[in-house]
């Protein structure tokens, strides 16, 4: 360990050590950042060099789903590698992907499909790098003398934070440099969060890979993924909760990819005012995850979510369908981002309290895979129809079927494990395989 860095504490120790704790927040600032860059600039990028909404949808396809790849089989490779790595690595491969994009264009060698394959490959690497940031939040948030809900929520806040400066940052780029300068600039941010995380995390017990229970081998491979999956079917909290965001982010894939480009640029002005959504949207979600933060705790988690869902969800698709102008979306998206705000602190705090901490990259990744299966598909449908039967129609049904997801929680009594402690911690001195005995035993939310 490098003589600047001070030895991390071990578990049993009383010593406060904050540094990897904010060095990972500042890394995921700074990817995020740098990602909701790449979340304007890409589908301008296809606007502009195409005109085809139909294109903006076939990139995001390709973009996303290796992402549901990745994090259907991440999980144990998370575990194998070591979060700490595995973040380095994805960043530092995404940022070559992005970067690639604007100088092959500024070459003259740019083909439509390079720019689908290097699409594709971004997504492929930059969930698992998330998702080893995201289970590493428990362990860092107790050592840095914090509790998991309050650690829950500023990772989330910042998070926001950061999308909001980067859709703000891509506006103005956009408009004055062009959509490849945003690019070249993302690609930058991706080798600074990966060069935090690399110095910051050395020595971090719970970043470095994880011992296997049993030999290296593409069966413990499959059962250590199989245990992550048959978790996740036990819990009906978890499997609803999964089964929502599943619907939900194909619908946000749709709406971000294709349906509020093709809006800003038809009816809004340009890219200026695309960014000025976005931003809008990430401030009141930074703030609403801050109030979360600070009061959230009070009240019962299903009411807050379901409310804080149905504010942040079907109505700006209706607003964005039936004006034409920017002020009444730009009030719509800073009251559906203050409700925003306040949805992952609460799954997050959830899914570590249902999740034992040897389970996490198993299961997170598992639900990740989940939540995002519909994800290539909301961008591609988005795509399609609106060149096939104009952006009010693909807007209006795409609000729809939102509305639709978003009741779930009021409908469904599974739902009210929200509210429900969390299980005791179970022991796992002993292999827990899928199926038996000891597995059956593992947290799991009540039904009541």
């Amino acid at each position: 360990m490098p003589a600047h860095l001070p030895p991390y504490p071990r578990p049993a120790g009383r010593r406060v050590s904050r540094g990897p704790f904010a060095a990972v927040l500042a890394a995921n600032t700074i990817s995020i950042a740098g990602s909701s860059l790449t979340l304007i600039g890409v589908p301008w990028f296809v606007l502009v060099t195409t005109g085809s909404a139909g294109r903006a949808g076939i990139v995001a396809f390709c973009a996303t789903l290796p992402v549901v790849v990745a994090a259907l089989v991440g999980g144990p490779v998370i575990d194998r590698m070591g979060r700490r790595r595995v973040s380095a690595v994805s960043d530092l491969v995404c940022g070559l992907a992005v970067g690639a994009v604007p100088l092959l264009h500024y070459a003259g060698l740019l083909e439509f499909w390079m720019l689908c394959a290097l699409m594709a490959v971004s997504g492929l690497v930059h969930t698992p790098g998330l998702t080893a940031r995201h289970v590493l939040m428990p362990d860092l948030a107790e050592h840095a003398g914090t509790t998991v809900p309050r650690a829950a929520g500023l990772y989330d806040a910042v998070s926001r934070g950061a999308r909001m400066i980067g859709a703000a940052v891509a506006g103005v780029l956009i408009a004055a440099f062009g959509a490849e300068t945003v690019l070249l600039v993302d690609a930058v941010t991706f080798g600074a969060s990966a060069l935090l995380v690399t110095v910051f995390l050395r020595g971090v017990p719970s970043a470095e890979p994880q011992r296997a229970r049993g030999g290296v081998s593409f069966a413990s491979y499959r059962a250590e993924l199989a245990e992550g999956w048959a978790f996740l079917i036990r819990s009906r909290l978890l499997m609803g909760v999964t089964v929502m965001v599943m619907m939900t982010n194909g619908l946000d894939q749709g709406w971000s990819s294709v349906l509020l480009p093709v809006h800003g640029r038809e009816n809004l002005g340009g890219a200026g005012a695309l960014g000025l959504m976005i931003s809008l949207f990430g401030g009141f979600a930074l703030l609403g995850a801050l109030l979360y933060g600070a009061w959230g705790e009070r009240f019962p988690r299903r009411t807050v979510f379901a409310a804080a869902f149905l504010a942040s969800g079907a109505i700006r698709y209706a607003v964005a369908a039936l004006t034409d102008t920017a002020l009444p979306l730009a009030v719509t998206m800073a009251l559906a981002g203050l409700g925003a705000g306040m949805l992952n602190p609460i799954l997050t705090t959830v899914m570590y309290e249902q999740v034992p901490q040897e389970l996490r990259s198993r299961v997170f990744g598992v639900t990740t895979a989940g939540c995002e299966l519909t994800m290539p598909l909301g961008g591609l449908a988005a795509g399609l129809l609106v060149d096939g039967f104009g952006a009010t129609t693909a807007l209006l049904l795409f609000g729809g079927t939102y509305l639709l997801t978003t009741l779930a929680p009021l409908l469904f009594p599974a739902w009210r494990g929200l509210n429900a402690a969390p299980p005791p911690p179970v022991s796992r001195s002993e292999p827990a395989l899928p199926g038996s005995a000891r597995a059956a035993r593992s947290p799991r939310p009540s039904a009541k």
